[in-house]
């Protein structure tokens, strides 16, 4: 089940929410929380704004307990621009931008941790995986390879003088 919660006209540059909200991403409720207070950044105060604002919808509407959640997007929008001038040398005005933006938190219910466990492999476990395979495929490469392909030839020793000091 969705639950969602959206910040629209937010007067800080989407490029520098963005960058918040990408340490969020995928993480529990708690978790969650617990970054955004502790970030240095503007966009933090406004996005935990929107994850109080998100559960207190799932807890009334859904009646779901916090616990079991966790954030699944994040969308991050350009909302409009407000422009202004600038006046500049000579009589001319620069344009200044302010951009806003506009964001979606969506929150989705936690499946079973175990079944999650064993369909997701540890990076780990790939890894080494990848080099057992790797390793099989030298090995059978060497075998299929005679001796004349894994001696190298030698070139022709002929010089040819192309300049005057340096043979090729």
């Amino acid at each position: 089940m969705l639950i969602k919660a959206k910040l629209n006209y937010l007067k800080i540059a989407p490029r520098k929410v963005r960058l918040v909200t990408d340490l969020i991403k995928g993480k529990k409720i708690d978790e969650a929380q617990s970054i955004l207070s502790f970030v240095v950044k503007k966009a933090n105060e406004p996005l935990l704004k929107l994850l109080k604002q998100a559960i207190v919808n799932a807890k009334n509407s859904f009646k779901i307990n916090e616990s079991g959640l966790y954030i699944s997007k994040i969308i991050v929008n350009e909302g409009p621009k407000i422009k202004r001038w600038r006046p500049r040398a000579r009589g001319r005005a620069f344009e200044i931008q302010k951009k806003t933006s506009h964001i979606t938190l969506v929150l989705d219910i936690q499946k079973n941790i175990k079944e999650e466990k064993k369909s997701l492999l540890t990076n780990e476990e790939k890894l080494k995986k990848l080099v057992k395979i790797k390793k099989i495929v030298k090995k059978e490469e060497h075998k299929t390879k005679t001796k004349k392909e894994i001696i190298k030839p030698t070139f022709n020793k002929e010089v040819k003088k192309v300049f005057r000091r340096k043979s090729f």
